[in-house]
């Protein structure tokens, strides 16, 4: 993923647990219904699963107990160090979405929450290149992330997020590279995925990509 933002991800490694648990109010909207969210992205998900930006291990902890096979990939030693005491029998390595060690195995399911968007339009067409190639033939990409319905929506959410007071989520929302809808959807069917969009609350939408051929 957009490696210039590792720094950050160490960073936040030791507060992220209570980030997404809404203890943090600037951060609380964008994580609302977390646990949903990971609950339907683990029932979701098929077996073996390759989860990119694991974190901290929230949405593996959820898969493995699920007794689902799990390869993970996070390039934060911080959140790999957090993730591997809460999750040990998890296979967990450094990498990112365009780099990371090579697959014994077909996947069936590719798995991420709240990480593509740090990757830019070009890095995310890559991404799904290279997915494509560890696939099966009915294999899915399924995320959670942020993502904009177009121009208008994204200056309100930095509107509404300035008038609270939130200005490190409004920095965010400006300097990180969530798309918009319309965008992001181009490039899953370009790039031959058969894809589906449902917004789960203000910030994050479910995003389910089959492969096409």
């Amino acid at each position: 993923m957009g490696m210039e933002f590792v720094d950050l991800f160490n960073q936040w490694a030791s507060s992220y647990d209570d980030t997404v648990a809404g203890k943090d109010p600037e951060y609380r909207e964008v994580f609302e219904g977390y646990e949903e969210m990971l609950e339907r992205l683990a029932n979701l998900s098929k077996s073996p699963v390759m989860e990119f930006g694991v974190g901290t291990a929230n949405l593996t902890r959820k898969m493995i107990e699920q007794n689902k096979v799990v390869l993970g990939v996070e390039p934060s030693s911080e959140m790999r160090r957090i993730a591997k005491v809460k999750c040990p029998e998890a296979a967990i390595y450094d990498g990112n979405f365009l780099e990371y060690p090579s697959l014994l195995t077909p996947i069936r399911s590719i798995i991420s929450s709240f990480a593509f968007h740090h990757l830019t339009s070009d890095e995310k067409r890559e991404a799904l290149q290279k997915f494509r190639e560890h696939l099966e033939d009915d294999g899915e990409v399924i995320f959670i992330d942020t993502l904009f319905k177009d121009e208008a929506h994204k200056q309100a959410l930095i509107q509404d997020a300035e008038k609270q007071g939130f200005l490190n989520l409004a920095r965010d929302l400006q300097e990180e590279y969530y798309p918009y809808l319309e965008d992001i959807k181009e490039i899953f069917v370009e790039e031959a995925f058969e894809v589906t969009f449902e917004q789960l609350n203000k910030y994050a939408w479910l995003i389910q990509a089959r492969k096409g051929e």
